[in-house]
């Protein structure tokens, strides 16, 4: 079978796996997440790799080195979802970097390094509304206070990671030795239109925007809805959308920032009672840390002054925050000339969307290439490659591990 179109059928088989029937989702230590994970490693297996999967639920395939103490590259990218999601995201480049190594298995080249597929056990933070769960376990940055994170459903992420056959006792067991890695690379759709207006299949990363996820809380009065008068109301609602649309025009008024509400819920949730308390997420994002910082420190002060007009008790609480990243220069170099041989022109682009490259990057250096998506479309079932391209940056990647280990 032609490798692109096997990649192709290996994302369609992913894309089944699902915690619903009617939506591709598949969440952090779900079951659904459980039969990915063994899905994949069988595909590392096929491929000549060693595997294991770590106490946070990270699935990693290990193509040996010629010594035990060889250094380390590593590719890969995430196999959790969104809700209603696509199904190139993530999975792309974890399919990818499988199909590298059995490229070079197959070719019988010798590498004076050893490659490791990390398939991360969570990138999008949809379950526990925190992101980067698996990088972040595998350099050392997880915060153990998010064990105790709770899901919609009333579980921790200690009781989640148990269920998934995963100890949340180790988890400082996850952690990679930055000293080991020559670097890490992604492939990865590129979530924006610019490569399909530019008419090519690939192009190079330069930075990942920084970003910050925040939870806001207003709390009011509840009360009959249609015997309490307007001008006695303190309804958490209103007071809610009156900071969604602020946050949408404070991003507009500065290029470059983007914030996002894309969580609601609203107590008692009854048609004919008011709202008496509303929580709500906002994901701001800027590639200059300083935009994104000032932005959070605006709209944190909006949330307070919304609090004071309308009568309700407001808080701010700042859920994760991920500094911008630049990508290696170094490595974003070979990835350069490696585009070069597969395509007429190669273009860097920023990456707006959040990666595992940002954690990555905080003990080895990163790069990042991204993948042709139609109309820029990602977090949604439109979603889609053209096998050609897939050809393209599985090319691409190969060459440039190949151009790396023959560098002295």
């Amino acid at each position: 079978m032609d490798v692109a179109a096997q990649m192709m059928e290996r994302i369609e088989a992913l894309g089944r796996i699902s915690e619903e029937a009617d939506c591709l989702s598949r969440p952090f230590a779900s079951p659904a997440m459980r039969r990915a994970n063994d899905l994949v490693e069988s595909w590392m297996v096929q491929a000549g790799m060693s595997t294991k999967t770590d106490a946070l639920g990270n699935l990693i395939g290990r193509f040996h080195g010629p010594h035990a103490d060889s250094k380390i590259l590593l590719l890969g990218s995430h196999l959790d979802t969104v809700r209603n999601a696509g199904k190139f995201d993530g999975p792309l480049g974890v399919v990818m970097a499988i199909a590298c190594v059995e490229q070079i298995r197959c070719a019988k080249h010798a590498l004076p390094f050893a490659i490791e597929v990390v398939a991360f056990a969570d990138e999008e933070g949809a379950r526990y509304q925190t992101a980067y769960l698996g990088s972040r376990a595998l350099t050392g940055l997880l915060d153990e206070k998010d064990l105790a994170l709770v899901d919609a459903n009333g579980v921790t992420m200690a009781e989640a990671i148990k269920q998934f056959g995963g100890d949340p006792a180790r988890l400082k067991s996850c952690r990679i030795a930055g000293e080991n890695l020559l670097g890490y690379v992604e492939v990865h759709i590129e979530q924006g239109p610019v490569l399909e207006q530019k008419n090519l299949a690939v192009g190079v990363v330069t930075a990942i925007a920084g970003q910050t996820r925040a939870t806001i809380t207003f709390e009011g009065k509840a009360g009959h809805a249609g015997t309490t008068p307007m001008e006695l109301r303190h309804d958490a609602l209103c007071g809610a959308a009156e900071f969604i649309l602020e946050a949408e025009q404070y991003a507009r008024q500065h290029p470059g920032l983007v914030a996002t509400v894309g969580q609601i819920t609203a107590d008692p949730n009854v048609s004919n009672v008011i709202p008496q308390r509303c929580r709500l997420t906002v994901d701001l994002r800027h590639q200059e840390d300083a935009m994104r910082e000032r932005g959070c420190t605006d709209l944190d002060k909006f949330v307070m002054e919304i609090g004071r007009r309308r009568g309700l008790k407001a808080a701010w609480r700042m859920v994760q925050e991920t500094a911008s990243v630049p990508c290696s220069a170094e490595l974003s170099v070979i990835l350069r000339e490696a585009a070069r041989k597969h395509q007429p022109g190669v273009i860097d682009l920023p990456s707006g969307a959040g990666h595992d490259a940002a954690v990555m990057a905080k003990i080895t250096p990163v790069a990042m290439l991204f993948v042709r998506c139609a109309g820029g479309v990602s977090h949604h079932p439109d979603e889609a490659v053209r096998n050609d391209d897939v050809r393209v940056a599985l090319d691409v990647l190969t060459d440039f591990v190949l151009s790396l280990a023959a560098r002295p």
